[in-house]
């Protein structure tokens, strides 16, 4: 491994990693920081057009894997991997098996920040609150003399959750409509984070074009694409380009809502 700071985010779905994260990932990586990206499915059942236009989880998974890589190009990203699990169905994987996977990789990448879903998955998607218990869980681990033959042990700086905050989800509602999820019969509603528990404050102002650009690769999961064309100037910047993150771990201390999300004196040995 070269000397870089590095980023890794772990999400479940293509455009996870645009939808909210993007402006951040083109920021971090136009500054020179190797960022990584693992995906845990396809999203070969996120199908929103019409049930008879469906083309079937093998080839709409091929579609969005191609939308992603594309996305990730436009990024900035260094390395796209695939956890090959089905879509819809990560909450029923055998938890220590992903949990390995993403040991291995955290080990063999050494990421210094790794970011991914709170832990309620922004609404309660059950994918997204499965990924956020797994990577946590690998974060940990992966720190751990434990299981060898994953890789030497390494311990991040810092694991961040994506952060809604009111005038987040404000934004996002307005672009998207309600956002909501049945489970089981029950409706998820996002969740909202106190300004208060805010840790990092994001300022992508010069690089939510990019983002926007990323999230455009997204055609199969876009059927309001239009209407976002129609949005001013003016909110897609405010909607790709301030993102807030809670600091769920760390070796170091900070105070008060960061600018970043590195360890400015990790940072500065790293790229010593």
């Amino acid at each position: 491994m070269n000397g870089k700071p590095r980023l890794l985010a772990i999400f479940a779905h293509p455009d996870d990693e645009s939808l909210g994260n993007g402006g951040m990932l083109a920021k971090y990586a136009a500054e020179g920081v190797e960022t990584y990206l693992i995906t845990a499915t396809r999203g070969e059942r996120g199908w929103f057009g019409p049930a008879e236009e469906y083309p079937g989880p093998i080839a709409l998974g091929r579609i969005r894997e191609a939308e992603l890589r594309d996305a990730a190009s436009v990024l900035g990203i260094q390395q796209v991997t695939f956890l090959d699990y089905v879509d819809g169905e990560l909450d029923k994987a055998v938890p220590d098996d992903v949990i390995a996977r993403l040991v291995a990789e955290i080990r063999s990448l050494r990421p210094h920040v790794v970011v991914t879903f709170d832990e309620w998955g922004l609404y309660g998607h059950p994918d997204h609150m499965a990924i956020s218990r797994f990577a946590s869980r690998a974060v940990l681990d992966a720190a751990r003399p434990e299981d060898p033959e994953l890789g030497r042990p390494h311990a991040v700086d810092s694991l961040y959750y994506m952060a809604w905050t009111r005038q987040t989800l404000d934004l996002h509602e307005k672009a998207f409509g309600e956002i909501i999820m049945e489970v089981d019969g029950e409706i998820r509603r996002p969740r909202p984070w106190p300004e208060t528990e805010i840790s990092a404050r994001i300022d992508a102002s010069d690089h939510w074009r990019t983002a926007w650009r990323a999230i455009a690769c997204h055609r199969s999961q876009l059927p309001g694409y239009e209407s976002l064309l129609k949005l001013p100037e003016s909110y897609h910047r405010n909607l790709w380009a301030n993102l807030t993150y809670f600091r769920a771990m760390g070796r170091a201390q900070f105070r008060g809502v960061a600018a970043t999300l590195f360890d400015s004196s990790a940072t500065a040995a790293a790229a010593a």
